[in-house]
């Protein structure tokens, strides 16, 4: 009996190792996360997430933009706001992308729109008074714009001082790019 385990272990290693052998450029995506294969040389890994019909990472080519990320995924969900996202932007190995929803996750209808600022031109002011941005906060988004830069996807917002993941998380969905 020992003997009929150990030949079916030593037979799954090597179906493992043959399999491998045959395509060793191929990579398993976790969970429901689907991963397009392409030749490694010539492409770059970026994740996709929120308002897109099939999120996970995808192997892209290089000069790949948003677009043709959000392409791969099979496109975005009828709720994502395109103002907070720049189909242009051209990929980077790596990077990680949030669509954000148009309207709140809580609404049986959609219909109740979030009420968002442009990270890009909203004052200090309009900032404060959205839910849950305090001065601190806004202050720092204004004055990293004020020190020349701008943000080109709302996850840059975390190159400014005193913002993470934890405070990200909070922010993703309030954040636009670019006005209507």
């Amino acid at each position: 009996m020992v003997k009929i385990i150990i030949g079916i272990v030593a037979l799954t290693v090597v179906g493992i190792l043959v399999f491998k052998a045959i395509d060793p450029k191929q990579e398993t995506a976790g969970g429901n996360a689907p991963t397009a294969l392409v030749d490694d040389s010539k492409t770059i890994s970026c994740r996709i997430s929120g308002e897109i019909s099939r999120p996970g990472t995808y192997k892209c080519d290089i000069n790949s933009t948003l677009g043709d990320l959000i392409q791969i995924a099979s496109g975005e969900t009828s709720n994502a706001d395109g103002l907070a996202y720049d189909t242009t932007y051209v990929l980077q190995q790596g990077l990680e992308f949030y669509i954000a929803p148009k309207y709140k996750a809580d609404s049986i209808c959609a219909t109740d729109p979030i009420v968002k600022f442009n990270v890009n031109t909203a004052s200090e002011e309009e900032i404060r008074e959205i839910s849950g941005v305090g001065s601190a906060i806004a202050k720092a988004i204004v004055n990293y714009r004020v020190s020349g830069n701008s943000f080109k996807r709302i996850e840059d917002i975390k190159n400014v001082s005193g913002i993470g993941n934890a405070t990200f998380e909070k922010l993703k969905n309030i954040i636009r790019l670019r006005d209507e």
